[in-house]
């Protein structure tokens, strides 16, 4: 599973990183970046779904 972001439409709420740490990062202003590569590590696919859910400018998704 990858995980995509849409960084202009990233409002840094943070949401991501709380829900997935391991999968989601935040800059020093905030916005979201990925903690590794767009691939989600094995076993943190259903945290990076959370996080995707959890952001009030959906400014994430997934691909299968």
């Amino acid at each position: 599973m990858k995980v995509t972001i849409d960084r202009p439409t990233c409002q840094a709420y943070g949401n991501c990183a709380d829900e997935a740490p391991g999968v989601f990062d935040l800059d020093d202003l905030g916005y979201v970046r990925l903690a590794g590569d767009e691939e989600v590590p094995t076993g943190l696919e259903q945290e990076a779904r959370a996080a995707v859910l959890s952001c009030p400018a959906r400014a994430l998704g997934t691909v299968d």
